[in-house]
């Protein structure tokens, strides 16, 4: 099998990541692309969704707050109240 060549546009932000990682790699921007495509498809192929793919990470390192989205609006309060109350 051979190599065919493929254009894509991308957006520039999209673009400067793919050369950073090329850089930090030390892997060729096509080399990067190709190994994107396929962990695409792998995942696409196995019917794995997000929620399946982190599912084991999810609430693995939780605070032991069971009320912490309930209670942000409170907490971010007191930050602030603390921050100025102590200047």
């Amino acid at each position: 099998m051979y190599d065919v060549i493929t254009t894509a546009r991308l957006p520039l932000d999209t673009r400067n990541k793919l050369i950073v990682l090329s850089r930090l790699k030390n892997r060729t921007k096509s080399d990067i692309i190709k190994e994107s495509v396929e962990m695409y498809y792998e995942r696409e192929e196995s019917g794995m969704d997000s929620f399946t793919l982190g599912e084991a990470f999810f609430g693995r390192y939780g605070s032991g707050e069971n009320d912490r989205a309930v209670t942000y609006k409170e907490r971010i309060k007191g930050k602030i109240r603390a921050k100025f109350n102590s200047d």
